[in-house]
């Protein structure tokens, strides 16, 4: 029987930041990572402290995007692959109302150290009303994040490319197959709807779609593209637009009233030739109160869930791997917005 400090089940966002924090604090754990990838390995990777429909912000943003960047910072050193994109997200302006409105909430304690007051054009897209820059926004470089970390993660021993099973699992003894734990942290996504000890969660499923595609004429811009969707280059020389809400068609596969939206909101931004190259899709973890849910079982008080990260997976996954490890080894209180017994004790 081997001992380890904790078992993580997922490799999402949650689950590998949540790793992180015991590698920093040199613990010993297994990561299951198992079965089809969700929705963190498609996301976009966009890093954005600002709502840009109504130019607000949200909850503890300035916190979030500052414990990212040390947490990225961590990251890099041992893996010696450096993630972040510093390109920022520029939102085109739908008329010249919205630019105003940009800047009277520039002019907010709350919004000017997100809102860039210089405004720019560009020649490629449609932007007759300007471009404002989001300022600390930036992207993540997805696929070399996940496939990084794993790879780290297997040369280390931590990683098991297994689909955990949950009729393994001896919660009373803390013993799954030939491990015993001092903790296990399910970092599941929608996975979690199929765990018994968690699946009464109000975890809804959120549907993005979003396209890959070629340009006919390039940007030539170093940055992300923000109108209806965002738009970005990609390393493989195609472009990332998307990406879709849909909390109603829930079905596997892609819905092609998504494409069709997708290929709207491309035309009106951008109005030259393009081919689409690739359509994926993935389920977002989301919860009505748009809070992260953390926090321990009600009989197993060494089972912990981290979930419903939302369409800010990077930003929530960082800064509430931090919260959780610091509860779980300390016990340090879970602010209350984003603590498991709201949805538990009434």
């Amino acid at each position: 029987m081997q001992k380890v400090d904790y078992i993580i089940v997922g490799g999402g966002y949650a689950g590998i930041f949540f790793a992180h924090q015991l590698l920093t604090a040199g613990k010993s754990f297994k990561l299951f990572a198992g079965g089809a990838q969700g929705a963190s390995h498609v996301s976009a990777g966009v890093v954005n402290p600002v709502v840009l429909k109504k130019f607000t912000t949200f909850w503890l943003a300035q916190e979030q995007i500052d414990c990212l960047k040390m947490t990225l910072i961590e990251i890099e050193s041992y893996t010696g692959k450096q993630f972040h994109i510093d390109e920022p997200v520029c939102r085109i302006f739908h008329d010249d109302n919205e630019k105003k409105l940009w800047e009277k909430k520039q002019a907010t304690d709350a919004l000017s150290p997100f809102l860039s007051l210089e405004f720019t054009k560009l020649d490629v897209v449609n932007n007759e009303y300007g471009i404002g820059t989001v300022l600390q926004s930036g992207r993540l470089d997805v696929q070399s994040f996940f496939s990084s970390l794993s790879e780290f993660l297997n040369e280390n021993g931590n990683l098991k490319h297994e689909i955990f099973d949950y009729k393994l699992l001896d919660a009373g003894s803390s013993v799954y197959m030939n491990l015993e734990y001092s903790k296990i942290i399910f970092c599941e996504g929608m996975g979690v709807l199929k765990n018994p000890f968690f699946c009464q969660l109000p975890v809804q499923a959120n549907k993005g779609h979003h396209l890959k595609v070629k340009l006919s004429s390039e940007l030539n811009v170093s940055a992300t593209l923000k109108k209806k969707h965002f738009l970005f280059s990609l390393r493989d020389g195609n472009y990332y637009y998307g990406g879709t809400y849909d909390r109603h068609q829930l079905d596997e596969g892609i819905n092609q009233s998504a494409v069709e939206e997708l290929e709207s909101g491309l035309k009106q931004m951008y109005p030259h030739e393009y081919i689409t190259t690739e359509v994926t899709y993935g389920f977002r973890p989301t919860v009505r109160d748009r809070r992260p849910i953390l926090g321990a079982h009600e009989t197993y008080n060494n089972m912990y869930v981290f979930n419903g990260l939302g369409a800010r997976g990077i930003l929530n996954g960082s800064y509430f791997a931090k919260v959780l490890f610091q509860h779980t080894e300390s016990g340090s209180p879970l602010p209350a917005e984003v603590d498991l017994k709201r949805f538990t004790v009434r």
